[in-house]
């Protein structure tokens, strides 16, 4: 994983020598992570509940930073509580090439190209696809200049 990150909500997610997991607290701080705002929670509940999810209430809110040529390895969501909850992930910033690959590494990612504003909702039978981010090309955005900044939220206790 080559992105910088961060979290908001009730829970976070870290990876460090003891491996990958949620917490409670932010470990650079020793601090509660920042409450996830109210108009974040509803975007995310109400593009689950387009998408069928009705109910989905979010307790962690990743934030991942892509500078150019930074990329996010194919991967599954596995660290979660519950899997019936499904993941939306928002895109803010310059464009990307999202990766979603099927229920083995090996299969053949379907790539589709995301831009400021997106947002992509998948739970159900496919909660488990591997998925990830090509490396993300130069280029410039009004807002956050050569980065890309995504939003993941997810339902982890």
């Amino acid at each position: 994983m080559s992105v910088a990150m961060s979290n908001c909500g009730e829970l976070g997610w870290v990876s460090d020598r003891k491996g990958y997991r949620y917490t409670t607290m932010d470990p650079l701080t020793n601090a509660p992570w920042p409450a996830l705002p109210p108009c974040m929670q509803q975007l995310a509940t109400e593009a689950a509940a387009l998408c069928g999810f009705a109910g989905f209430m979010p307790d962690a809110c990743l934030i991942n930073r892509y500078a150019p040529g930074t990329r996010m390895s194919l991967h599954q969501d596995k660290n979660e509580q519950d899997f019936s909850a499904p993941i939306v992930s928002v895109s803010l910033g310059v464009d990307a090439v999202f990766q979603l690959g099927g229920l083995q590494r090996s299969d053949k990612p379907l790539r589709m190209g995301l831009q400021h504003g997106d947002v992509v909702v998948w739970g159900g039978e496919d909660r488990l696809r591997f998925h990830g981010v090509l490396p993300i090309k130069p280029q410039q955005h009004p807002l956050t200049g050569a980065d890309r900044i995504n939003l993941t939220f997810r339902k982890a206790g």
